[in-house]
């Protein structure tokens, strides 16, 4: 998780009171808000659960809820979290924050195709693969979930996306592990038929196999990728997946 600053307390206060802009910008949201012992997303979801049951619905409410959707709540999760408060908290209170959080979660009330798959998920759908579209056929996203230590990249494809085959060289170690987190997919191994994917479905692929992943030819989907440690590593890219080849998929 990125590290999260805040400066709203300086520049609505500082000058005013720099002790409260200070407590504001370096304490609770330096310190506590950074605080890994609750993952990101339990705590936007424990601050509008506080917030509703203090009956504060004003623009900080909006913020949080924002935030929560941010972190990957989800309009089932938010929905579910207020009607449950709304029992402790109150009913009125719960009413006021539904109002709020169908403008936040409009687009995926919306259920387009891509809002509909991101519900499905904790993790982001992230930005346009770009910066490796001359790989694939047709259109992915990249959304880094860990740059440190163990890389892992979640991956998502439009229906009948696919990367070309590839293998991922390395003199020793390395390798790739997929773990299907949303809608369905294939992975296929050279000379071997074409694997469904679905959620919770794990593919261990070890250095040197050539092979290629994509999504169904009627679903979105999307994988985590982890990449092996080892030493030596690179990928080397080949020839697309054809149109034939796709289609004899099951």
């Amino acid at each position: 998780m990125e590290k999260i600053t805040q400066t709203a307390g300086r520049k609505a206060l500082g000058e005013f009171a720099p002790d409260f802009a200070h407590y504001n910008d370096d304490v609770l949201f330096g310190e506590n808000w950074n605080n890994r012992d609750i993952d990101h997303k339990t705590r936007c979801l424990i601050t509008v659960v506080a917030l509703m049951a203090s009956g504060v619905t004003d623009s900080s409410l909006r913020y949080h809820l924002e935030n929560a959707k941010k972190a990957g709540v989800t309009k089932k999760e938010i929905a579910a979290a207020v009607t449950h408060t709304g029992f402790y908290a109150g009913w009125p209170k719960a009413w006021a924050v539904f109002n709020m959080a169908k403008e936040v979660w409009a687009e995926e009330t919306a259920k387009t195709p891509m809002a509909a798959h991101a519900s499905q998920m904790v993790f982001p759908i992230g930005a346009p693969n770009d910066v490796f579209k001359q790989y694939f056929s047709g259109k992915s996203y990249l959304a880094p979930v860990s740059n440190e230590q163990v890389g892992v990249f979640n991956v998502t494809f439009e229906p009948r996306c696919r990367n070309n085959w590839h293998i991922h060289r390395a003199k020793s170690g390395g390798g790739q592990i997929l773990i299907c987190v949303a809608g369905r997919g294939y992975y296929q191994e050279w000379g071997k038929k074409a694997v469904l994917m679905e959620p919770g479905d794990c593919i261990n692929i070890p250095a040197g196999v050539k092979h290629w992943h994509g999504a169904a030819k009627d679903s979105w989907f999307s994988h985590l990728a982890i990449e092996v440690p080892g030493e030596g590593l690179s990928n080397e890219w080949l020839e697309p997946v054809s149109e034939e080849q796709y289609d004899l998929c099951p």
